[in-house]
């Protein structure tokens, strides 16, 4: 297979596994993360998290401009049963498709890569499977989620800081699979991506825990050819975002909820930090 038509290949299973990660965290967040069910739904999450990295780091290492853009998850909403049903239904097809995949390529690396996303696929369909056995009739029949009870206003602040979060933290993983042979600095991107995941866990939770899903709409990302430019982007951005959540911090609503004040303390402690990290990578670079 030549290098494009597997870039473009990989690209798009790299998009079916950011479905995934975003269909499994909206709905263990509308269950709640401290239910058995928002527990096992994280844990699906996070597993296809490390499916979609293997992709980024075999893309990046090929050269290639990795696909940020998930593609959509097909599912019937109806209740509990269809959506677990369909989660089954979607894991198990991608088994025969990774597998299809992989007698085509002949890197033996990129080979076991696929393999690997095949078998993972096929476990978590046997997790949802038994989730879906076990589910009582009651359970089955209803839906995730609670009545809202947030301001439509404090909402609105809320999801637009979510789709920022979400953007800030996919343009670190972006560069962390392209510039990946530039060491350390790729890992350093990295763990500021995984900083940024537990920030926006923490601000759609807030907006899941009042039965709306969070809305996980990336702005365009910038897609820089050099490290110092990604580095300047990545500067520019936590800036931005420290600012807004300084303004976010201190608005009359956000003062009501304790549990979000102190993640937002957190988040800026966070910020400050990897602000002072690049502008030190910057002199480097």
């Amino acid at each position: 297979m030549e290098k494009e038509e597997l870039i473009v290949m990989l690209n798009k299973d790299m998009a079916e596994e950011h479905a995934a990660i975003l269909r499994y965290l909206v709905h263990s967040y509308l269950e709640g993360e401290d239910t058995p069910l928002g527990a096992s739904l994280l844990s699906r999450a996070r597993e296809e998290m490390w499916h979609m990295h293997w992709l980024g780091m075999v893309v990046g290492n090929l050269g290639g401009e990795p696909n940020m853009t998930p593609a959509p998850y097909p599912f019937d909403p109806t209740n509990r049963a269809s959506i677990f049903k369909s989660y089954v239904d979607y894991e198990l097809k991608l088994v025969p498709h990774y597998m299809g995949e992989a007698e085509r390529v002949d890197d033996p690396h990129i080979k076991r890569v696929l393999q690997r996303e095949g078998w993972e696929s096929e476990y978590h369909a046997k997790k949802f499977q038994r989730i879906l056995d076990k589910l009582t009739p009651e359970l089955a029949e209803g839906l995730p989620g609670e009545e809202n009870e947030l301001p439509e206003e404090f909402v609105a602040r809320l999801q637009g800081l979510v789709e920022s979060k979400y953007t800030e933290m996919l343009q670190h993983i972006r560069s962390s699979w392209v510039f990946q042979k530039e060491g350390m600095l790729g890992w350093q991107m990295m763990d500021f991506a995984m900083t940024k995941m537990k920030q926006l866990a923490h601000l759609a939770e807030e907006v899941a825990e009042n039965g709306i899903t969070p809305r996980f709409e990336a702005s365009k990302l910038e897609k820089n050819d050099s490290v110092g430019a990604a580095l300047k982007k990545g500067l520019e951005d936590v800036r931005a975002a420290r600012e807004e959540h300084l303004k976010f911090q201190g608005e009359s609503e956000t003062q009501k909820h304790a549990g979000l004040l102190l993640s937002l303390d957190l988040a800026l402690k966070q910020e400050e930090y990897e602000a002072a990290e690049i502008e030190d990578w910057t002199k480097e670079s």
